[in-house]
């Protein structure tokens, strides 16, 4: 199994981008009147959570780049799995490599316009509000896909079967 280590990074960094994003907790403030909390989809007061009223391009901006992420680190994965039942083994864990490293970068986008974007939003009032355990998640995730598409990438350089010949035919 060439790319172990890029299938449980792969997997282990999927799970973390789709928690991260449907989850709740990317921003929380505590107060003696209760907590508060901001996801990608939902503002929750004392318990209660609602649709953003109205949603500020940049987090427009980090919902696509995270679902993005979460469907491009899917493909990586699925492609990850291919490798063990494909004859081109090397071509197929490189193109893997490629789209979870993507995956990543899609996610760091996302996570970087988020965070600029949730500064100057909440202006003097950030210092009142906290990013939580979604936003870590998020970039936990980073890290897990990006480390995925470096391993496949070097399982494909390193694989020496002479079915992972690149040339057809031979």
């Amino acid at each position: 199994m060439p790319a172990g280590g890029g299938l449980l990074c792969g997997a282990s960094g999927l799970a973390l981008l789709l928690a991260a994003t449907a989850t709740r907790f990317w921003l929380q403030h505590r107060a003696p009147a209760g907590t508060a909390s901001l996801g990608l989809w939902h503002a929750c007061l004392g318990g209660h959570c609602r649709p953003h009223p109205g949603t500020p391009a940049l987090w427009e901006a980090t919902r696509v780049l995270m679902l993005l992420s979460v469907l491009t680190a899917a493909a990586g994965l699925a492609l990850g799995l291919s490798v063990m039942a494909s004859a081109a083994r090397r071509a197929r864990a490189r193109v893997a490599g490629v789209t979870l490293l993507l995956a990543g970068l899609l996610a760091l986008l996302g996570l970087a316009v988020y965070t600029a974007g949730t500064l100057s939003l909440l202006g003097p009032a950030r210092t009142a509000w906290r990013f939580s355990w979604s936003y870590i998640l998020g970039w936990v995730a980073v890290v897990l896909t990006g480390s995925a598409g470096i391993f496949h990438l070097c399982a494909a350089a390193k694989d020496p079967s002479p079915e992972s010949s690149e040339v057809a035919g031979a």
